[in-house]
C-alpha cells in the first residue's frame, strides 16, 4: 500500500508537469536575479541561511515564479525572514516588498536594520487563532490593506491552517492581487488523499491545494519539481532526522485571471 501511494504521488507529479508544460509561465528579470545572487553572497547574511541555499534553491524558485525588480510583492508568514532578505534586495530600487501575518520576528530583528527600511508591514484586519485541542490554526476573517499587488508568495506555511482558514487566506490573496497577478506557494508534500496523522501534520496534499486555490478564483499556471526529493518517502514528520531539511516539497504557481 505504501509503495502504491508513493507511485500515485509520482504519477500526480508527472501529470502536473505535463499540464504545466502547455501553459505560459512568466520569466524573471535579469536585474532581479542579479540582486538575489548578490544578496545570497552578502557577508552580513547569516551563515545558517546560506547553509540552506542548496536545499531551498531561492534563485531558481524566484525565477520560476517570475519575480521582477519593479513588482509590488507581499510575502505572507515570513517567519524569521529567510526569503525576506532576498526579496528585499531584489525589490529595493524599483519595487516594493510587503510582509504580512506572523511578522513579529522580522519586525523585531530584521526591519529595524537600515538596509530593510523600505520593507513595509501590510496592515490587516484578522481574526485568527487555534481552538483548544485543534491541530491547526484557523483564520476566521482576514482583510489586507494592500491592493493591486503583482505577486503574493508564501513558503511552507499552508499546512499550518485548517481548510476553512486556508479558504479565507486564499480569498484575501485573490482580492489583494491585480488581474494577472501571481500567487506562488511552496509546501511539504503529503500523499494524495492521506488523512491527518501526527506524522503528516506539517505536510499538505498538492492536489488538495490546487483544488482549494482554484476554488478561490485562481488559474493554475505552472508546477516545478525544483524541490522534489525521491528519498522522502512521505511517511514521516518533516522534523524527523531522516527527512529534516530534505523534504519533498511541491511548488505551485497560480494567476488571478485577467
Amino acid at each position: 500500500m505504501e509503495n502504491a501511494s508513493h507511485q500515485l504521488s509520482t504519477f500526480l507529479r508527472a501529470m502536473l508537469l505535463l499540464v504545466a508544460a502547455s501553459l505560459c509561465a512568466p520569466l524573471a528579470s535579469a536585474d532581479a536575479a542579479d540582486a538575489i545572487t548578490a544578496a545570497m553572497a552578502d557577508d552580513e547574511r547569516p551563515e545558517k541561511d546560506k547553509a540552506r541555499d542548496k536545499n531551498r534553491k531561492p534563485l531558481e524558485t524566484l525565477k520560476f515564479f517570475g519575480l521582477k525588480e519593479d513588482m509590488r510583492v507581499l510575502e505572507l508568514l515570513p517567519g524569521g525572514g529567510w526569503y525576506t532578505r532576498l526579496l528585499a534586495a531584489a525589490l529595493e530600487d524599483k519595487g516594493q516588498l510587503y510582509v504580512g501575518i506572523g511578522t513579529q520576528n522580522v519586525e523585531e530583528y530584521l526591519l529595524t536594520q537600515p538596509k530593510y527600511s523600505k520593507v513595509k508591514v501590510a496592515g490587516l484586519e484578522a481574526d485568527m487563532g487555534r481552538d483548544e485541542g485543534a491541530p491547526r490554526f484557523t483564520i476566521r476573517s482576514l482583510k489586507l490593506d494592500v491592493k493591486r499587488l503583482d505577486m503574493v508568495l508564501t513558503f511552507r506555511n499552508m499546512h499550518n491552517f485548517d481548510e476553512p482558514g486556508r479558504a479565507v487566506m486564499n480569498a484575501s490573496v485573490f482580492k489583494a492581487l491585480k488581474k494577472g497577478g501571481i500567487y506562488g506557494v511552496v509546501d511539504h508534500t503529503r500523499r494524495h488523499m492521506e488523512g491527518d496523522s501526527s506524522e503528516g501534520r506539517r505536510r499538505m496534499d498538492p492536489v488538495q491545494a490546487i483544488k482549494e486555490i482554484e476554488a478561490a478564483g485562481f488559474e493554475f499556471v505552472d508546477y516545478s519539481d525544483l524541490h522534489y526529493r525521491a528519498d522522502d518517502e512521505l511517511r514521516y514528520e518533516v522534523g524527523r532526522r531522516s527527512v529534516s531539511g530534505n523534504t519533498d516539497r511541491w511548488t505551485l504557481m497560480f494567476r488571478k485571471p485577467k
